[in-house]
């Protein structure tokens, strides 16, 4: 009989046979490695790079340093979890502690300290922002070694509850199918962290995913106790008396098995290439299809992240039909072919004339990506079969956490390889936080005046009057205070610039800090003069005297909004003047983007805070509009993008077909393991 025939006939027998509760428990843990893993990995570099002004490349070596951890953590925990024996099994208490765990860092791992109060603990800015890199790697590696005490256990575990090689691949189809389904929402998250809802009216996407991060963990704490619950472990019975194994006798078992290095550097490779341009392909649709335009960008990007699960939801049922009539192997290889035409047609589809052209490479793209992955974790279950033929062990913990470990260090060593790629491109990420700066700034004042509009109509009557001004002048003094306080910090630092090394853009800058600062001290003591007519307020309040003492502090509180928009403004001014000179291919951009700051900082300099509400709002809107010009990127910075983006994975396709197709585990071969493995087990138990 032919393999093709033997494929063809296969029956999955009835005590192979996994139930639905099964498959939605297991599924469901899909949510960790799938999504969860991949949100941390994506959404911290390009918030870290183009909301909190972080250097690309060090956020690509901090992204790789959980990824060495990794190295050691994933076999530990792997041969810990194959060692263990509890009256729960040996893989499922680290899926009930391992949930829990993800859920609470991924939560803390979004609280980045920020702001002007911290920045004042940091002598230079270069300090603050390496105490903020710190915070995320120390964060990062609590965050990942969670995710591996949860995924090695339950990688382990999927291929422990079924000896069927094709009900195996329907299993891990389960846990594809229900982490795609959450990703379905995942790429909404960096869309939901930009409303105004979650970040607040001057904040970022940085702000706004504290709060998103919060839902999630309320999501997942829940899933834990259910999964732990539900799942079983069939084969624990006959494992509990599996004589315990040690460390390094399991890690070269592993490492001289031909078939699984031969798979796992498929996986790597492909997983490699795809994750080194991962990041590019956020900034593409954000800066080369909607010119900057964040908001446009993270919309698209949460449409096209929609297509992607949708697809990977509904790429899950022709995977099992056609792997068994093709065979696992040959499922892979037609797997690469999908993704390879998928970057092929990226070159017409990066169009910001028709931007939702995107979506058809996303759909070959995700379907190729359902299939390799979801293949490859099956067929490592294979793999341990003939192990456990060869060797008389279940090893499977250890050979997951292998597996699992050189996928995520393509993923590392991706993002190690994405900020190095970045920054080879000459993406200027300080241009883009610059003018967020300004925008945070403008929406600040824009969101005041409009509450101060609103609050217009207020009955001077009514016992809140008091409550309400009094908490707007609070609030205006303590930022005025705040700002004051790193105006100075700012302008020591610049005092101490020696006068012959001085341009004269710095000493430009020397002076305008010095007039912000005279401007906000002055504000300050006008804000605290102001505390004699609350106090009379409170006694005795008149139309009249409210009104006055409204005007007052709103016209203040503007103040200081309107000078740390300048300042912004000027500094934005200063960096593009100072690229300009240092990049002679791209003067005409420059040239434009310098036309429109200086538009902006006239816009500003014509605002008197004092005068009605609607005339500064409407200039307000004014500059709002214009600022979204200047997030542009240079023309070879966006050329570069998209040649690395769609070149690069191309050429690890083609190494990852020499790799697969020296794979010699073929499907007759799986069957014939499979009996030999029923024969000679049930010989054991008829012996005991």
């Amino acid at each position: 009989m032919s393999e093709q025939e033997t494929i063809v006939k296969h029956k999955t027998s009835k005590e192979d046979r996994i139930g639905f509760s099964q498959f939605a428990a297991y599924g469901a843990g899909g949510i960790i490695p799938i999504a969860l893993f991949n949100v941390a990995g994506i959404l911290i570099g390009l918030m870290g790079n183009i909301s909190l002004g972080l250097n690309a490349f060090w956020l690509g070596v901090i992204l790789i340093i959980p990824r060495l951890w990794d190295a050691v953590s994933d076999p530990i925990i792997g041969h810990i979890s194959d060692n263990t024996r509890t009256r729960w099994g040996r893989r499922r208490p680290f899926l009930l502690i391992g949930g829990i765990l993800v859920a609470v860092f991924f939560v803390a791992m979004w609280w980045i300290p920020k702001g002007d109060m911290v920045r004042l603990w940091f002598p230079s800015d270069a300090g603050f922002q390496w105490f903020q890199l710190s915070y995320i790697l120390f964060m990062l590696l609590l965050f990942y070694t969670a995710c591996t005490i949860f995924e090695i256990p339950h990688g382990a575990l999927g291929m422990e509850m079924t000896t069927d090689s094709h009900e195996r691949t329907r299993l891990f189809s389960a846990k594809s199918f229900v982490g795609n389904l959450f990703a379905m929402s995942t790429p909404w998250l960096f869309a939901l962290a930009s409303m105004e809802l979650f970040k607040g009216p001057g904040g970022n996407e940085a702000d706004g995913m504290r709060y998103v991060s919060i839902m999630v963990a309320a999501i997942i704490i829940p899933l834990s106790f259910w999964w732990t619950y539900k799942l079983r472990e069939p084969g624990f019975v006959r494992v509990s008396k599996q004589e315990k194994t040690p460390f390094w006798k399991d890690m070269k078992n592993t490492a001289s098995n031909k078939n699984f290095i031969l798979l796992t550097l498929t996986i790597f490779t492909l997983a490699m290439g795809f994750n080194f341009v991962n990041l590019l392909g956020s900034y593409i649709p954000i800066f080369y299809v909607f010119g900057g335009d964040k908001v446009a960008g993270a919309y698209l990007l949460g449409i096209n992240g929609t297509v992607w699960a949708i697809t990977g939801l509904l790429a899950v049922f022709p995977l099992n039909w056609i792997s068994p009539k093709l065979g696992k192997r040959n499922t892979l290889v037609l797997a690469i072919i999908l993704m390879s035409l998928a970057q092929l047609s990226k070159i017409v589809c990066y169009n910001p004339s028709y931007p939702y052209l995107i979506i058809i490479p996303t759909i070959l793209l995700s379907a190729g990506m359902l299939f390799f992955f979801t293949l490859g974790s099956s067929m490592v279950g294979d793999i341990c079969d003939e192990d456990d033929l060869k060797t008389g062990y279940r090893t499977e913990g250890s050979f997951y956490s292998v597996f699992w470990w050189f996928i995520k260090m393509g993923t590392a060593l991706a993002s190690f390889v994405a900020g190095a790629l970045i920054v080879f491109t000459m993406f200027d990420q300080v241009q883009v936080t610059k003018v967020d700066d300004i925008q945070g700034s403008i929406k600040e004042m824009r969101s005041k005046v409009q509450s101060w509009q609103n609050e217009s109509s207020l009955s001077y009557k009514n016992s809140d009057t008091y409550k309400w001004i009094s908490s707007q002048h609070s609030d205006a003094l303590e930022e005025s205070k705040g700002y004051l306080a790193y105006l100075k910090k700012e302008s020591v630092k610049w005092e101490k610039l020696e006068t012959k090394n001085l341009s004269q853009l710095n000493g430009e800058k020397r002076t305008i800090l010095a007039n912000a600062m005279v401007t906000t001290e002055a504000t300050v003591k006008d804000l605290e003069r102001l505390n004699l007519n609350l106090s009379s307020l409170k006694l005795n309040a008149d139309s009249l005297q409210v009104n006055d003492l409204d005007k007052n502090i709103l016209t203040l509180a503007l103040q200081t909004k309107l000078v740390k928009a300048k300042v912004y403004a000027f500094e934005l001014l200063m960096h593009l003047q100072t690229r300009s000179l240092e990049t002679k291919n791209s003067k005409e951009h420059y040239d434009e983007l310098i036309a429109n700051i200086d538009w902006v900082n006239s816009k500003l300099a014509n605002i008197n805070a004092s005068e009605s509400l609607p005339d500064v709002d409407q200039h307000l809107s004014e500059i709002e509009i214009k600022i979204e010009t200047l997030k542009k990127q240079t023309p070879y910075t966006l050329l570069m993008m998209r040649i690395v983006e769609i070149g690069l994975p191309l050429l690890l396709c083609l190494f990852s077909l020499v790799f697969i197709l020296r794979y010699t585990l073929n499907e007759k071969r799986s069957q014939e393991v499979k009996e030999l493995l029923k024969q000679r087990n049930l010989e054991r138990d008829n012996k005991s």
